[in-house]
C-alpha cells in the first residue's frame, strides 16, 4: 500500500470518447463558461458601483457571483484544456486545489442562498423592520459566516481525504477530483470518517433548504395578499426560478455525491456533476440580473460610462 505523499498525478477519466465528441463538448464548457464569467463579472461590478444597489440583496448577490466565478474557474478550464491536449491527467496540487475549491465554493453558495431568503423574507413580511432586522452590521455577518464555515468545511475534507491512503489505481471516474470519487479509489481502511462527514454535510445542507423552503412559503402567503395581479406574477417570476435553481443544485449534488460512496457508478454521475458544478453559476445571473431592472439600469449605466467614476469607487472602498 502506498502513501498517498507518493501520488504525484491523477487520471481524470469522465469525458472520454471520439474527439469529436470531445471537441463538441469542449466547445459546449466554453460557451458556458465565457457566458457565466462575463454574467458573474457583470453583476460584481455593478453591484460594487452602483451606489445605489448598495443594498443588503445586492451585497449578497455580490458575493454569490464570486463564489459562482470560483466554483465554474475551478473546474472547467482544467477540463478543456484536457479535452484539447487528450491528457487527462492532473497534479497532485491541482487536484488538493479542486477538492478544497469545490466543495468551498459551493457550501459558501448554498449559505448564501439561504441568507439571500432571509433577506427577501424580511423585506417581504416585515417591511416597516427591514432596516433593522438586515442593517450593515447583520449582512457582514451572514457573509463571513458563510466565508468562514465553508472554509472550514472544505479544510476539513481535504485534510481527510487526502490524509488516506491509495493503491496503484489513480484513475478518476470523473471531470474533475471530485471527494467521493477519490473515495470510491483509496485503498485505506479509514474512509468511513469522510463518508460520515458528507453525511453530516448532507444533513446540513437539507436544513439550509428547508429554512428556503420555510421562507418562500411565509413569502408567497403575504404576496397572495397583494391586491395587484401584476405585483403577485412578478414576486412568483423572481421566486419561482430561485426555488428551481437551488433545489436543482441540492438534488443533483446528493447524488452525485453519495452514489459514488454507496458503490454505484454510471455515466449518469457526469451529468449530475455539470448540473451542480456548471449550471448554477451559469443560470444565476440570468435570475439575478436580466430579470431585474435595478440591474438593467446598472448595467446601462456602466455601458454609457456613468459609473466608472473615481467617485463610485471611493464609495465602494469605503463601504
Amino acid at each position: 500500500m502506498n502513501n498517498i505523499s507518493m501520488v504525484t498525478e491523477f487520471l481524470l477519466l469522465g469525458f472520454s470518447g471520439p474527439w469529436r465528441l470531445r471537441f463538441l463538448l469542449a466547445g459546449v464548457f466554453i460557451a458556458i463558461y465565457l457566458a457565466a464569467l462575463a454574467g458573474n463579472a457583470l453583476i460584481f461590478t455593478i453591484t460594487s458601483l452602483d451606489p445605489s444597489l448598495y443594498t443588503p440583496m445586492y451585497f449578497f448577490l455580490r458575493n454569490l457571483a464570486l463564489f459562482d466565478l470560483c466554483l465554474i474557474s475551478t473546474v472547467v478550464p482544467k477540463t478543456v484544456a484536457n479535452f484539447f491536449t487528450h491528457c487527462n491527467c492532473i497534479s497532485f496540487l491541482g487536484c488538493v486545489a479542486q477538492v478544497f475549491l469545490v466543495p468551498f465554493s459551493a457550501a459558501a453558495e448554498l449559505f448564501l442562498l439561504t441568507a439571500m431568503s432571509i433577506d427577501r423574507y424580511a423585506a417581504i413580511c416585515h417591511p416597516l423592520h427591514y432596516e433593522v432586522i438586515m442593517d450593515r452590521g447583520t449582512c457582514v455577518w451572514m457573509a463571513a459566516l458563510s466565508w468562514l464555515s465553508s472554509g472550514l468545511i472544505s479544510a476539513v475534507h481535504t485534510v481527510g481525504t487526502f490524509s488516506l491512503s491509495y493503491c496503484e489505481l489513480h484513475e478518476i471516474q470523473q471531470f474533475f477530483c471530485d471527494i467521493p470519487q477519490l473515495l470510491a479509489i483509496s485503498c485505506s481502511e479509514h474512509v468511513t470518517a469522510e463518508i460520515v462527514l458528507i453525511l453530516i454535510n448532507a444533513v446540513l445542507d437539507i436544513s439550509c433548504f428547508i429554512c428556503i423552503i420555510i421562507t418562500y412559503i411565509y413569502i408567497f402567503a403575504t404576496v397572495r395578499k397583494i391586491p395587484s395581479t401584476d405585483g403577485q406574477s412578478k414576486a412568483y417570476s423572481t421566486c419561482l426560478p430561485h426555488l428551481a435553481v437551488v433545489a436543482l443544485f441540492l438534488s443533483t449534488a446528493f447524488v452525485a455525491y453519495l452514489k459514488p460512496i454507496l458503490g454505484s457508478t454510471s455515466s449518469t454521475d457526469l451529468i449530475l456533476s455539470v448540473f451542480y458544478v456548471v449550471l448554477p453559476p451559469s443560470l444565476n445571473p440570468i435570475i439575478y440580473s436580466l430579470r431585474n431592472k435595478a440591474m438593467k439600469s446598472g448595467l446601462e449605466k456602466l455601458m454609457s460610462r456613468k459609473l466608472l467614476t473615481k467617485q463610485n469607487v471611493l464609495i465602494f472602498l469605503k463601504e
